[in-house]
């Protein structure tokens, strides 16, 4: 998948909106699984987890790669 492409689907998709599917989606114990941050794993909180995610680059990366896999099917 391009950058481009990744971003195009993302457009509109709030970072809450993300958390909140895969929460819904996964649960937290199955997110903790796939992306091993503590703010999925330890007392699990859609407002801890955009606190921590808006001030890490990395995380939310990976979160929003989760997010593009499940989505597309992959």
């Amino acid at each position: 998948m391009t950058g481009q492409s990744s971003v195009d689907i993302l457009h509109g998709v709030t970072l809450k909106m993300i958390v909140t599917e895969l929460a819904e989606h996964y649960g937290w114990e199955e997110m903790g699984r796939r992306i091993d941050i503590r703010c999925f794993t330890h007392d699990p909180s859609v407002a801890s987890s955009l606190k921590f995610l808006r001030r890490t680059p990395w995380a939310r990366d990976k979160v929003e790669e989760l997010y593009l896999r499940w989505k597309l099917g992959e």
